[in-house]
């Protein structure tokens, strides 16, 4: 069974469409059909950029594409109620024990609060659930009542997740209108995900590139010398200066494997 025959499954897109009902009803940011082909296409990038067969970078996809489902049950450990929800479907489905096995495994580990990159498949989901973020993922129309999720996601005008050529670094580029959140904001309530990511990306054997950690800043509006590019070691003070920027466009190293800290 193939990533666009789970797409038509109305058993399926019930679930999805019922987790994301139970999300609203929290008060959480959209986690229906957008978010879940969005993280299902992302982890089958991921994968077949890296050249892994077009089987596995299809279980990816349908990993992504049922990452959610536990949401019907709880939040609280939807990663595990969710592995437990994809295992009854695929097997329902006839699903070869082994490709189930692979799907589950990568969904049960997706969530920060427990996961842990034990696949490619995982590492490819994990990169790709944790680096959707956009400004349409907001339900909440009411600015004046946006908590910091609400925030750092409608700040985010435009997000990019690439590889690089030499399949050394993964990147996550975010364009951050800073009206709305701040760089650090991001940094705040994302940093135990992109801790996830690092470790992602490490098992895809992922490293970080030769000339050294940064945050590369294309400032505009009230930025010195607004266009060009700036380089910011991280750590340093500087950093904070942009968020006194109209909007800053950041390419965040987040995901980089190597020994050191992420900082």
């Amino acid at each position: 069974m193939t990533y666009e025959e789970i797409r038509r499954n109305d058993e399926i897109n019930t679930y999805i469409r019922q987790a994301d009902l139970s999300l609203s009803a929290l008060g959480y940011t959209e986690h229906s059909f957008a978010h879940v082909t969005q993280v299902a296409e992302k982890a089958g990038y991921i994968l077949k950029t890296l050249g892994y067969d077009d089987r596995t970078v299809e279980l990816a996809k349908i990993a992504g594409y049922l990452h959610d489902v536990g949401n019907l049950v709880n939040r609280a450990e939807h990663s595990q109620s969710g592995a437990i929800m994809a295992f009854r479907i695929l097997d329902h489905l006839k699903f070869p024990p082994d490709e189930i096995g692979l799907i589950v495994s990568a969904i049960g580990n997706h969530d920060e609060g427990t996961g842990v990159p034990v696949s490619p498949l995982a590492a490819a989901l994990i990169l790709a659930d944790k680096s959707d973020v956009r400004r349409n993922r907001v339900r909440n129309r009411d600015e004046s009542a946006f908590d910091i999720h609400d925030r750092v996601n409608y700040s985010v005008t435009k997000a990019e997740l690439k590889i690089n050529e030499a399949h050394t670094l993964i990147k996550l580029k975010l364009s951050v209108d800073t009206h709305y959140g701040s760089v650090m904001d991001y940094f705040e309530i994302f940093l135990q995900r992109m801790i996830l990511c690092r470790k992602a990306a490490e098992k895809l054997e992922l490293r970080r590139a030769r000339q050294g950690r940064s945050v590369l800043c294309a400032g505009v509006g009230s930025a010195p010398r607004a266009g060009r590019a700036a380089r910011v070691p991280e750590g340093s003070h500087r950093a904070g200066r942009i968020t006194n920027r109209a909007e800053a466009h950041c390419a965040l190293r987040l995901f980089l494997a190597s020994a050191d800290r992420i900082w």
